[in-house]
């Protein structure tokens, strides 16, 4: 009997996922707990296996189409069996979300029987037939601005065409599933966290000094978010509202010191974690963070290993940047930044000097953390950063 395998929920949360590339086609032969298809989830790629041995009847969505968690991913069968989409006959997956699903029936009818329907009973929106809505959603065209030339105020082709030449050329393009997670991350941090930043200058020597010195005894590149994060463990357990969050009416005090990094990726800025920090030395931190850029940025990283963090940094000296305004991960209170040390002026014990500075951004939420916090909090790091040894 055909099994039909829905979608399942691989992640806190998920809700859909995109279809990347199918490993096995239509009518090809599976085995058990083989990978036959790639989804792109929450920030990352996931192989999923097919539950049963058999052959593969019906594919739920083509490559790059979204899916939701419950509906059909795939139905497996055996050799010459065929399946009838919604077919009582076909065994489900167990914990699916939803029962099963109904697809869509096939449009009946001719170009000329659409056009003949009765105007009394067509809809109150505006007309037009479906290959136009797709053409004015591809453009960017509202219907409801454009003037109607066909038969019964019906829209055409044409019209469509010259209300997007009004405006200009317009292409549309579905955000990926991992833009999608990001700015949807982003978005719910700016909505529920009062975010406030504050700013400070560190000098750069002697920190940058001691990443080559760990790098040439190591061998091993050292980033400088490795040096910062056991720098600011300290400062965590000093100031312990800066590795908290904000649950309800309760504060959460995080023992663990998680720290989450950002990695730059073709897909997108992915936030990694680092686990135990207060644990590990720098070299240890560096060879960790070294493994999990590399499968961010190879589309291999877990989505376990991208949460949980309870304090971020981000290099962002490393794309050329300088002061920021980072935004919070939701779930957390503070991310701090870091920018380019670039020679610049600077004043060293009364005297004007060239020298290399780090700027700095600390952002913080306010409901917790109070501008005296923030600035404490930013003292404390620049002095540890200066004395660095």
């Amino acid at each position: 009997m055909a099994l039909e395998f829905r979608l399942p929920d691989i992640g806190e949360g998920l809700t859909e996922a995109t279809v990347v590339r199918w490993l096995i086609s239509v009518g090809g032969s599976v085995g058990m707990d083989e990978p036959m298809v790639e989804i792109e989830t929450d920030k990352a790629v996931v192989e999923i296996s097919a539950p049963r041995a058999g052959v593969i009847l019906h594919q739920g969505a083509a490559d790059g189409v979204t899916l939701a968690v419950g509906e059909v991913l795939v139905v497996i069968g055996d050799p010459g069996e065929r399946w009838v989409p919604g077919s009582e006959a076909a065994g489900s997956v167990p914990g699916s979300r939803s029962t099963v699903a109904t697809e869509a029936a096939p449009i009946v009818g001719t170009l000329e029987e659409a056009e003949s329907i009765d105007e009394d009973r067509a809809p109150s929106r505006s007309q037009a037939l479906p290959l136009v809505r797709r053409l004015a959603v591809s453009l960017g065209v509202d219907l409801g601005s454009v003037v109607a030339s066909g038969p019964g105020g019906r829209i055409t082709r044409q019209d469509v065409e010259g209300a997007a030449q009004a405006v200009g050329p317009v292409e549309r393009v579905r955000m990926s599933s991992t833009r999608l997670a990001i700015a949807r991350n982003l978005a719910l941090s700016w909505q529920e966290i009062p975010h406030v930043t504050t700013f400070g200058e560190a000098g750069a020597e002697l920190l940058l000094g001691e990443r080559k010195r760990l790098a040439e005894k190591s061998g091993l590149p050292v980033p400088l978010e490795a040096l910062l994060m056991r720098l600011v463990v300290p400062l965590l357990q000093e100031y312990p509202e800066f590795n908290a969050a904000v649950e309800g009416d309760d504060v959460l005090y995080r023992k663990a010191y998680d720290i989450g990094f950002a990695v730059d990726t073709p897909s997108g800025l992915l936030v990694a974690v680092v686990r135990a920090v207060e644990e590990l030395t720098v070299e240890s931190i560096a060879v960790e963070m070294v493994r999990l850029a590399t499968a961010a940025r190879e589309r291999e990283i877990t989505p376990a290993e991208m949460r949980g963090a309870t304090f971020t940094v981000s290099n962002i000296g490393a794309v050329g940047g300088r002061y920021g305004t980072p935004i919070i991960p939701h779930g957390t209170s503070a991310i701090l930044s870091l920018g380019r040390a670039e020679l610049r002026p600077v004043v060293r014990d009364g005297q004007l000097a060239v020298g290399r500075e780090f700027p700095l951004s600390l952002s913080y939420d306010h409901r917790i953390i109070d501008g005296a916090g923030g600035r404490a909090f930013m003292a404390s790091l620049i002095e540890s950063i200066e004395q660095t040894s």
